[in-house]
């Protein structure tokens, strides 16, 4: 019967319980437990296991640069930072009120880890999350329209529940480039949120978008309209050891 039982399960693709049924029936008999928790414990564990794959498949999608967490983020460092606000993003209610989040700061100060960590945090909740540099969008997008499969890959930055947009303004952009990134902000504008870092306060973002006041207030208008602005202030941890040294 448990040969029966095991092919049934290889059929149907239960893997977690396919590998662990002879433990579990195992202990079911010297446990004493009745038929229906051993059941129970087999679809709860079976449960769990897709679960955890269903995570796996999101994070490899997502891109993420770093592995990290809220937990692992030196909140020592920054000379300044608000972390009741950022605490307060990782309960991800800015994912369910389709609210952006604008990481600014000088470089060094955390802003990608944080960012990260939201992207892992969003993974883990069901979410799927895309992360990206503000430039490979618009290498991407600006390829894609010499090949004719331009709304193809618009999807990708405007298909995923969390969009991560890493570095804007560390590059200056040309006006293509800048129209570029408003289609994809543009897009998702009131539709999912978007997560940005970028080293440049919003009263200097027409330097981002290719000094085009119209197109500046356009972008700005889409994204901090349902907006979280997290400002960070200090010296960059990468200079750390430099300074202490000194």
């Amino acid at each position: 019967m448990i040969d029966s039982l095991k092919t049934g399960l290889e059929e149907l693709k239960l893997t977690w319980m396919l590998e662990n049924c002879d433990h579990e029936v195992a202990e079911a008999a010297r446990k004493n437990r009745p038929t229906h928790e051993l059941i129970a414990r087999l679809v709860d564990g079976e449960n769990e296991a897709r679960k955890g794959r269903a995570v796996e498949r999101r994070l490899r999608s997502a891109k993420l640069p770093m592995d990290r967490t809220l937990e692992d983020f030196d909140w020592q460092w920054p000379k300044a930072i608000n972390r009741d606000q950022i605490r307060h993003l990782f309960s991800l209610d800015f994912m369910r009120h389709r609210t952006n989040v604008v990481f600014i700061g000088t470089v060094g100060l955390g802003k990608t880890h944080i960012a990260s960590a939201l992207g892992r945090k969003a993974c883990e909740r069901g979410y799927t999350v895309l992360f990206t540099q503000a430039v490979d969008i618009i290498n991407t997008l600006a390829a894609a329209q010499g090949q004719h499969n331009f709304r193809t890959v618009l999807r990708r930055y405007t298909r995923p529940d969390l969009l991560v947009i890493d570095e804007l303004g560390y590059l200056p952009v040309d006006h293509i480039g800048a129209e570029l990134l408003f289609q994809v902000l543009g897009k998702r504008y009131e539709q999912a949120p978007t997560v940005v870092t970028t080293n440049r306060p919003y009263k200097e973002w027409a330097i981002t978008f290719a000094n085009d006041a119209m197109l500046t207030s356009a972008v700005l208008d889409r994204v901090i309209h349902h907006c979280e602005t997290v400002i960070i202030e200090g010296e960059s941890y990468r200079m750390k050891d430099r300074i202490t040294n000194d």
